[in-house]
């Protein structure tokens, strides 16, 4: 097939050879995931704005829906990006109290006055608890998430140093919806969802908020708190060709069908290297001849940008502990393909 008798439009599948990649090395990669990455469930690998690669896995189809974990936070920071494009939020810089009037925190708690969206953003809050140790059952269990959330801020630590936090997270689902007059999911399917063509998420009314319901095998569409937020860290469920589609609306600056979605001036500060390789919840990697922007979620779900090969790679995966690094396929499998 020659470039002229290419599909008119992007977001179509189209051959490998077209696109410069080489399709032994992609026969490679479904080998080994077979046999090695055995937890993967889709794989959709786009190049240039075309589908070049596009597999399933354990029973799964194109239509399926996978709950991706902390790929969702990555979603929320392109939500609060796009709240802050049309007003909603004034700037990042605000105080996330502002958003809170409610609530009264201690006189004497200034650490907690001074935290601002871009601090929950970056992941740079103090919070109770040791780094990657937050104790998530016990905010489920919580009858107000948010309040719960916000008597944690500012205790035990320095402002400004990197400490990851889900619950963080749920306090910017809590300011979409303060600031909207809508959950995430509803400002997610109005503003970006059914703008760029990803399938629009349906409210499921949640009868607990039991692990299964929050976690496991009941999760569907997106989880939400029991005031209704959408929840901020995981809970959201997309099918493989839809993380594609979220993570080709970044390397096109937040461009789609000629439609600005999120600004160019947002896309860039969310991505922007540095000492923590953490962006607005989105992870960093850089080496010697490569730079990925990742949404990372538990279990191996994974977008990856590569800004300078036009490349986006997705992949969902069913929960296990410890899974095969995700990296490691891209590295060796999929950015070898790519002959030019």
């Amino acid at each position: 097939m020659k470039r002229n008798d290419w599909p008119t439009t992007t977001w179509q599948a189209i051959e490998p050879d077209l696109l410069d990649m080489d399709v032994n090395k992609l026969t490679d990669l479904d080998t080994k995931i077979k046999y090695e990455y055995r937890n993967i469930t889709g794989v959709v690998i786009a190049r240039h704005g075309y589908i070049a690669y596009e597999k399933y896995y354990n029973g799964y189809g194109p239509e399926d829906t996978h709950h991706v974990a902390s790929v969702t936070k990555s979603i929320l920071s392109a939500l609060i990006g796009i709240a802050t494009d049309k007003g909603f939020i004034k700037h990042i810089d605000q105080t996330v109290l502002d958003f809170f009037p409610d609530y009264m925190p201690d006189l004497d708690d200034n650490l907690k006055q001074k935290i601002t969206i871009r601090h929950l953003l970056t992941m740079t809050v103090p919070y109770p608890f040791e780094d990657w140790r937050e104790p998530l059952d016990k905010l489920c269990i919580q009858p107000d998430w948010v309040t719960y959330t916000l008597n944690m801020l500012g205790q035990g630590g320095n402002l400004g140093t990197f400490k990851y936090s889900t619950a963080g997270a749920h306090l910017l689902s809590a300011i979409i919806t303060r600031s909207t007059g809508k959950n995430a999911r509803e400002f997610a399917n109005e503003h970006l969802f059914k703008p760029i063509g990803m399938q629009e998420i349906s409210n499921y009314e949640m009868e607990s908020f039991g692990f299964d319901d929050l976690f496991g095998e009941n999760v569907k569409g997106w989880v939400h708190d029991p005031q209704g937020n959408s929840t901020g860290g995981w809970g959201l469920t997309l099918s493989p060709r839809d993380m594609a589609r979220f993570g080709l609306l970044y390397l096109n600056r937040g461009v789609w069908d000629n439609q600005s979605i999120i600004s160019e001036k947002w896309i860039h500060e969310s991505t922007a290297m540095n000492p923590n390789h953490y962006g607005y919840l989105w992870w960093m990697r850089e080496e010697v001849d490569v730079r990925a922007n990742l949404a990372l979620g538990d279990g191996g779900n994974v977008i990856c940008c590569i800004p300078q090969l036009d490349l986006v790679v997705a992949i969902a995966s069913s929960f296990v502990m410890n899974p095969s690094d995700r990296w490691t396929l891209i590295k060796q499998f999929i950015i070898p393909s790519i002959r030019a």
